[in-house]
Parts: C-alpha cells; structure tokens; sequence
C-alpha cells in the first residue's frame, strides 16, 4: 500500500515552500506526453527531495483528470497547479490548461504563477515559459524534455544551460514524436539523452547528487 499524504494534491497555499538550495525538476512534454508522464512519475519514489512541475500541452479541462489519474497511480502526490501554490518536495504540480506557469520565488520559498498571457510559439501553457522563469534557480535545476512535436522548450533550455542547470532529453527511439527533444538534443544543450524507462531514474540521480 502506498503511504504518502492524501491531502497534498487539494492544495498547498501557505504551506512551507521549497528553500532555496532544493533541487527543482521542470518537465516539458507535448504529443505522446501523457503516457510518457506516466513511465516517469510511477518511477518516482515516495521520497523524492524535492518538487515537480509539469508543463504538458493540453487543452483546459483536461490536466485536472490527467493529474488526478496520476496521483492515483504514483508514489508520490501529483495534482493540477494552482496560481499561488507553494512547491513542495514530493509533489508534482502539472500547470492547468489555457495557463502559462512561472515558478517565482517567495519569502517563504517557490511558488506558482498563472496567467493567462498570450500563447508562445502557440501554446498555452508553453514549456518555454516555464524553463525561462526556473532558469534563474541556477544550479539546483534539472530540467527534462520529453516526447513532442515542434521545438517548445529549446529556447528556455538555452536559459537553463546559461546558468549551469542540468537537461535530460528523451531519446528519439522512445518518442512518440522525436521533435521537441530533437531540437534541444541537436542544439548541443543535452547532458543526458535517456529512453524513456530510464528518465526517473536519471531525474532521482541528478537531484541527488
């Protein structure tokens, strides 16, 4: 039986967030995303050291039922971002959809940022959003890109690599569709190029380190 805090997805405003210093993992993914969220969030144990946060490309209505499926499964708590939550370890926040998500720091650690600014490259939430507000944490970032079509992602990835963060690219034998971690793997800015099965182990060795 999983044993894990039931009441962490319903929400986490006030709550004590992650400090400065904790890893951060930022996932982008696109077509074929959610089967492949899933290989990696069920390879998380239940005591991952620090937060999650998902961007997936997907209509409004469905990242609730695609978060509340996975929270099902997982060993770790897993549910739709709110604007203002506080990032917790442990926990994967997967931003809403029709939402661009920024991770901002706050007096009492990381939270969540909505908005509902124009798309990005056509989307909305746009992994590239995400990667450039995470890119200022430096160092603690391990950013991962998975299975998708076009190149969301590549240009926030710049950004992370700027300031020293860590890219795990899934690999094109494993893809769905091998174009958005194509773009980022051709663009030099890979450190790790993983088939799928092995992503969350490759993610747990990175924030462990």
């Amino acid at each position: 039986m999983i044993e894990r805090d039931r009441s962490q997805p319903s929400g986490n405003r006030g709550a004590p967030g992650a400090r400065a210093g904790m890893r951060l993992v930022v996932i982008g993914s696109s077509t074929g995303g959610p089967q492949a969220l899933q290989t990696v969030i069920m390879g998380f144990p239940k005591n991952l050291p620090c937060p999650v946060v998902v961007v997936q490309h997907m209509p409004a209505g469905f990242t609730g039922a695609l978060a509340e499926r996975l929270h099902g499964m997982a060993q770790v708590a897993v549910k739709e971002a709110r604007d203002g939550d506080m990032l917790a370890p442990g926990c994967v926040y997967i931003a809403p959809g029709n939402h661009h998500l920024r991770i901002l720091d706050d007096t009492g650690g990381r939270r969540i940022a909505l908005s509902d600014e124009p798309p990005v490259g056509n989307h909305r939430p746009a992994v590239n959003v995400m990667y450039e507000s995470a890119a200022h944490f430096g160092k603690d970032v391990v950013a991962v890109i998975l299975t998708g079509m076009g190149h969301d992602g590549r240009d926030g990835m710049y950004k992370i690599k700027e300031n020293g963060g860590y890219c795990i690219a899934q690999d094109e034998a494993t893809c769905v569709v091998y174009g958005m971690p194509k773009s980022v793997i051709d663009a030099g800015l890979a450190d790790e190029i993983c088939p799928l099965p092995r992503i969350a182990g490759a993610i747990e060795a990175a924030v462990r380190r």
